[in-house]
């Protein structure tokens, strides 16, 4: 394997690691993920950069490919410990702050660039605001969110739950903490991976994309306490438990759209207001809704991302760990 260059960033403390040098092929940003989850070529330098000793169970990247088409910056796979995934809101935000700041797309010293990314799920926009030449927040406008189902029953080994299923990009299944005796909190973090787990898989098969079946299948649990409002609107304090048992470590950017759909429809957020969206460590995104579309509503995420290093990673032949393991 030829040697690995990456970039990383964390958006809200969640890590993206930013891959410019894998090809995928594909027509679309749709059919290069596919490829890329039955390449053994390609999904090795995903194992490379996920696993220890180079990676950890939660760490998350992408690779950057050619968009759709010309209305596209660029596109983008998602990946994790598990696999790839079809939407992310914290890549996304991450993304936009690399574009302009790496100088692929041009942007002013102060104002709003918009960086166009398609994504698994669909075209997104980062809006990227800049203030004397350093980027201050990114908010991107995501793909239609809607909600599926309110109440779904689920068994868990807390007892039993009330989950109420939305799209936000990826399928989430929304549980309030209390309601299986927790709280979003670090104490509570190994029984939140533990039941958000049970709930995800329970869930799994009934989570069915109306047209595209490649988006099918639950992506994760969000738990959430919810700590009243603050002056602009609702307030809560989230933690998605994705893919088989990752954390994530930020708000959760596609998870906050599913949440805003939510909060929408049961008329908790209202035109006009802005929810705060706290993480398990304390970092916040604020979400909206900007208007009403295709049976649901086009949400924005504020937050904003940083650079945290810069990498090449190699594959020593000789290495019997080979592209490393996975250890919780």
């Amino acid at each position: 394997m030829d040697e690995v260059r990456v970039v990383d960033y964390h958006t809200a403390g969640e890590p993206f690691r930013i891959v410019t040098s894998v090809e995928v092929p594909g027509a679309s940003v749709p059919d290069r993920r596919v490829h890329a989850q039955s390449s053994p070529a390609v999904d090795a330098v995903r194992q490379l950069l996920v696993n220890e000793p180079r990676g950890h169970a939660d760490m998350y990247g992408g690779f950057v490919v050619p968009g759709n088409d010309s209305g596209a910056d660029f596109g983008v796979l998602f990946w994790h410990k598990d696999g790839y995934s079809t939407a992310c809101g914290h890549g996304t935000i991450a993304l936009g702050v690399w574009a302009v700041e790496s100088g692929l797309v041009a942007a002013c010293s102060d104002g709003v660039t918009e960086v166009v990314i398609d994504v698994p799920s669909g075209r997104v926009v980062a809006r990227v605001t800049r203030a004397g030449g350093s980027v201050s927040s990114v908010a991107f406008r995501n793909v239609p969110a809607y909600v599926v189902r309110r109440g779904v029953p689920v068994s868990t080994s807390r007892g039993s739950a009330l989950a109420d299923v939305s799209f936000g990009g990826a399928f989430y299944a929304c549980v309030p903490a209390a309601s299986v005796g927790l709280s979003v909190t670090p104490a509570c973090y190994t029984d939140l991976i533990a039941v958000g787990r049970e709930i995800k898989w329970a869930l799994d098969p009934s989570a069915v994309h109306p047209v595209d079946p490649r988006l099918n299948g639950m992506y994760g649990t969000i738990f959430y306490d919810d700590l009243g409002s603050w002056d602009r609107g609702p307030y809560q304090r989230n933690v998605a438990v994705f893919a088989d048992g990752e954390v994530d470590r930020s708000p959760c950017g596609s998870g906050t759209s599913a949440r805003l759909a939510l909060l929408y429809d049961e008329g908790r957020l209202t035109a006009g207001q802005v929810l705060r969206h706290d993480s398990i460590v304390g970092s916040t995104f604020l979400g909206r809704v900007v208007s009403e579309a295709d049976g649901g509503v086009i949400t924005e995420v504020e937050g904003s991302a940083y650079r945290t290093g810069t990498a090449t990673f190699t594959l020593d032949p000789r290495d019997p760990l080979g592209t490393g393991f996975t250890l919780r």
